[in-house]
């Protein structure tokens, strides 16, 4: 894959440097050593701290942190989904307080295309809602609708919304369906449709045996397209990552080397 800052070979697992940096490696060490062709920033995260305005005028994320190769920017939907009594999900979008200092937000699918322009990635994905595991059939559903609601809302106000800093940024939708193979077949179906330069798989890795994992990548991969990047949020062991690439996933992040 190729971006504006330069080859993504896949299939590739990308270091999450949640705040603007990669926990406990140095920048040298990063990029001589470890030497990724992309890394992942968390939008919730760098939204509260140390926020947009310092963003913008560092000149996006790559310039604040002194990184000039390929960046990814989760959308806040899986740190939203994770802070559970702290949030209120409607059609709207998501209310929750700050895990720093209990005050009040709100993430719209539109805002959080704003901010995914001003943070300045090179891939931006929609905003989604991550549901539970287990999750009843019936909310999976509902969740999975709202997700695609959701989309549509972000591509329309992304059409708006005119590049920060002089580079373009690639889009990517999210898969949802709990692990329901209806749900997920129908969502991947819908995610296809979208015709977008790449696809992420979100709502595993948060409790599911490994199995399920494997089932629901393989329903999905059936049917989003071969040349296209496909995304698996959240998933990081090594035999996790060997049997997904063996189903037909390219991209990988997780947090637990860091």
């Amino acid at each position: 894959m190729i971006t504006d800052h330069g080859s993504i070979r896949t299939p590739i697992f990308m270091p999450v440097g949640t705040v603007a940096s990669v926990k406990g490696v140095h920048q040298r060490e990063l990029r001589e050593e470890i030497n990724p062709d992309i890394i992942l920033g968390n939008t919730y995260h760098l939204y509260l701290r140390p926020g947009i305005d310092i963003l913008r005028k560092a000149g996006g994320l790559h310039a604040f942190m002194g990184w000039d190769r390929n960046i990814l920017t989760d959308s806040g939907g899986y740190q939203v989904y994770s802070l559970s009594g702290n949030r209120k999900i409607r059609e709207e979008g998501v209310n929750f307080k700050s895990h720093i200092d209990g005050s009040s937000h709100m993430f719209t699918p539109e805002n959080v295309m704003e901010i995914q322009r001003i943070i300045g990635a090179d891939i931006i994905m929609a905003f989604d809602e991550c549901t539970p595991y287990p999750c009843d059939y019936k909310y999976a559903e509902r969740s999975m609708h709202l997700t695609h609601r959701w989309l549509d809302r972000c591509m329309t106000h992304l059409e708006k919304l005119p590049y920060e800093y002089g580079y373009s940024q690639t889009f990517f939708p999210i898969v949802q369906g709990s692990t329901y193979s209806d749900l997920r077949k129908r969502s991947a179906e819908y995610i296809a449709g979208v015709g977008a330069e790449g696809n992420a798989i979100g709502g595993l890795s948060v409790g599911e045996p490994a199995e399920e994992m494997y089932a629901m990548t393989e329903v999905v991969c059936d049917i989003l397209p071969e040349d296209k990047p496909r995304y698996l949020m959240g998933v990081g062991t090594p035999i996790n990552l060997l049997e997904n690439i063996a189903l037909g996933i390219d991209m990988f992040d997780c947090v637990m080397p860091t």
